[in-house]
């Protein structure tokens, strides 16, 4: 696996469907291999971090609507 991303000098993005005004959003940067996840109303709180193959294992689960209630 590769090493763990320099937080420092990551770029976060969220959905462009969050809106203007933010909201209940999270935001993603990838780096190294890695993505990291965190909560855009907390930035400097915790972070999940995925290698690249459980992120899209994630992606594609949740286009399958396999979290859907």
């Amino acid at each position: 696996m590769n090493e763990l991303p320099d937080t420092e000098r990551l770029v976060w993005r969220k959905s462009t469907r969050s809106g203007a005004q933010g909201g209940n959003c999270v935001e993603v940067a990838v780096s190294n291999g890695y993505v990291l996840v965190r909560d855009s109303k907390d930035p400097d709180g915790s972070r999940l971090t995925f290698s690249s193959a459980e992120w899209a294992a994630f992606i594609e689960g949740a286009k399958d609507g396999e979290f859907d209630q």
